[in-house]
């Protein structure tokens, strides 16, 4: 059997997800990149990648996923979960059959795929767990209600999680990136335009100025190898810390947050997007 420790990373058909597939297999893991859509993890193959179809949403997809990683390799010794996505729009315009689906992929999906993997690193009294959030899991901004909320949920479930495991030898690591460089802003901006000129909305003014102003700032954001070394290094860390934090505005964000009142953060927040 190989010593090579084996990877299994969600949301492998674009931007963290991807790349982190791809340093890890360079480093020498052996890798399982998922997603949905395996038509965009087709450079990942040629790079010695191992490709699997699954829906994070669907509980038996990732039952078969884990069952064939360890009929072939025995083992998972790393679990990078970074499938999710943003579905934006003002609390009050957001069907709840969108915010449940939003809850589903980001934090119920992810966490069963978990509960699939635990048992064999608890076997090999290894694991490590990243945890992909982002710093809009510790401040919310307007018209992210619930992408916000399935952060915030993902941040206290990861330190509940953390301190359940640790006996266990794994660890569980939260990555928060700032700003990133992926289809996620505009996917998450073109939503909120959706939801709010769809529904005729009363937050529509504010909605679509919001949606501006985000876009102008993706200039700025930063490239996604700035995360994808994080995780690497969080991966080789022998006593990794519970978070780490990078790319655009990630540590001013945080250290704002720590720092000013609710009110004054309003305040900060409203000038940024008004």
């Amino acid at each position: 059997m190989s010593n090579k420790k084996v990877a299994l990373i969600t949301g492998a058909s674009a931007g963290m997800g991807k790349e982190t597939a791809k340093l890890l297999v360079q480093k020498g893991y052996i890798v399982y990149g998922v997603a949905r859509r395996t038509e965009k993890m087709k450079d990942l193959e040629k790079l010695g990648v191992h490709t699997l179809e699954m829906d994070i949403t669907n509980d038996q997809s990732m039952v078969m996923v884990v069952e064939k990683i360890i009929a072939t390799e025995k083992r998972i010794d790393v679990l990078v979960n970074s499938a999710g996505f943003g579905s934006h729009g003002a609390i009050e315009d957001v069907p709840i059959a969108d915010a449940r689906y939003q809850l589903e992929v980001n934090l119920f999906g992810l966490v069963r795929l978990t509960q699939l993997v635990l048992p064999y690193m608890r076997k090999n009294k290894f694991g490590k767990i990243l945890n992909i959030t982002s710093i809009g899991g510790k401040f919310a901004g307007p018209f992210g209600g619930w992408y916000h909320a399935s952060k915030f949920a993902l941040e206290g479930l990861s330190d509940s999680l953390r301190n359940e495991v640790k006996s266990f030898g794994i660890d569980v690591i939260v990555i928060e990136p700032g700003s990133i460089k992926t289809e996620w802003g505009n996917i998450a901006m073109d939503n909120l335009r959706k939801v709010s000129e769809s529904e005729n909305s009363a937050y529509k003014k504010g909605a679509l100025s919001f949606a501006a102003s985000v876009e102008k700032l993706e200039s700025k954001s930063s490239d996604p190898k700035v995360i994808v070394d994080l995780i690497y290094k969080a991966i080789e860390a022998k006593n990794p810390k519970a978070r780490y934090a990078g790319g655009f505005m990630a540590k001013p964000t945080l250290f704002m947050r720590k720092i000013l009142s609710d009110k004054l953060l309003d305040k900060v927040i409203k000038s940024q997007f008004s």
